[in-house]
């Protein structure tokens, strides 16, 4: 499921990302998942097909099976790398876990929505045609299509694993943000 090769890297860049517009899965620090993003056709029109939500299955369990106390303590050994990782990027004077805090927060304001959400796969110009067409796929909602890429990715696994994501990054955020015991 992951990719060790430049963990802190991958990390810091794919946080980076999901607060952003794109979040290119070629620095993800894990696999993507596995199978085709799946669509219904209705009345002419494409949305997310229900079963798509399963594809996620394994990733959302792993990240309720965690023990986010020991993740996060992981987190805090390896944070000089993944801020090392994070300036390399272009942020020198700003800190990654400022950023990691930023992320959590735009994705648990992610809108929460229990109907099948409808897309539309552009139109491909030109004579290169993608392996992967069914990546493309755009959100015809423009207010969700201008969601972070992050954001999107949530609204692509279904709302009921949106909902225990976003329960476990409550956590996440609630860990990196204590503050450290007096000794």
């Amino acid at each position: 499921m992951f990719r060790l090769d430049d963990f802190p890297r991958r990390l810091a860049a794919t946080i980076d990302n999901l607060g952003r517009s794109h979040a290119a899965a070629t620095l993800w620090p894990v696999n993507p998942v596995a199978g085709r993003f799946m669509v219904e056709e209705r009345d002419g029109a494409a949305f997310i097909a229900a079963d798509n939500a399963l594809r996620y299955t394994p990733y959302v369990l792993l990240l309720e099976t965690v023990d986010l106390r020991e993740a996060v303590a992981l987190y805090k050994q390896i944070y000089p790398a993944l801020q090392r990782a994070y300036e390399d990027l272009g942020y020198p004077k700003e800190y990654f876990n400022d950023r990691l805090v930023q992320v959590i927060d735009q994705l648990l304001a992610t809108p929460e929505i229990d109907s099948p959400l409808q897309v539309r796969l552009p139109s491909i110009e030109g004579p290169v045609r993608p392996e992967r067409p069914w990546v493309l796929y755009e959100f015809v909602d423009p207010n969700l299509q201008s969601l972070t890429s992050g954001q999107k990715v949530l609204l692509r696994m279904g709302s009921v694993n949106e909902r225990r994501i976003k329960a476990r990054l409550l956590e996440i955020r609630r860990l990196v943000t204590a503050p450290r015991p007096k000794r």
